[in-house]
């Protein structure tokens, strides 16, 4: 009757865990349908568990800043696709492209990065539209053509 009951409790705690795992990945946020790409000024990179956040500010025609929260995948992830803890500085210039919030918000899922050297990085699968398809003919050293940038709003 023990065991049976051990066995139980630990079925239960595992699926517990499960479930909070699975939500804590959830694509619920973002629109998974839906890129844009930004060009703007980094303001901070955070490199830790259990993701990396990019913030940038984008400048519109007028001149207006909006501030831009990015998430990126986990550092060990982002590593195997070339990431570092220290390539990004407060004021560097890049391009990125996100799958926004849904609600609209300034905000996203990070899927690719071009540095201000032209080097571009992908994370989470990278992007699929102009600048993907730019960066994989033209190499690392050409900044590639830009889909749509998206002003400040």
């Amino acid at each position: 009757m023990r065991t049976k009951l051990v066995a139980i409790t630990t079925l239960a705690v595992a699926a517990s865990l499960m479930v909070s795992v699975q939500a804590h990945h959830s694509n619920a946020a973002f629109d998974l349908g839906k890129e844009i790409t930004l060009k703007g000024s980094v303001t901070e990179w955070f490199w830790a568990n259990p993701h990396c956040i990019l913030q940038l500010d984008v400048r519109d025609e007028n001149g207006q800043v909006e501030h831009w929260v990015t998430e990126g995948s986990n550092p060990p992830g982002m590593t195997n696709e070339g990431w570092s803890k220290t390539f990004l500085k407060s004021g560097d210039q890049v391009t990125v492209t996100v799958h926004p919030v849904k609600n609209g918000k300034p905000a996203g899922r990070l899927l690719q990065i071009v540095l201000p050297d032209g080097k571009t990085l992908s994370t989470f699968g990278g992007a699929k539209g102009a600048v993907a398809r730019a960066a994989a003919g033209a190499g690392a050293a050409k900044v590639p053509k830009v889909e749509e940038v998206i002003p400040a709003r």
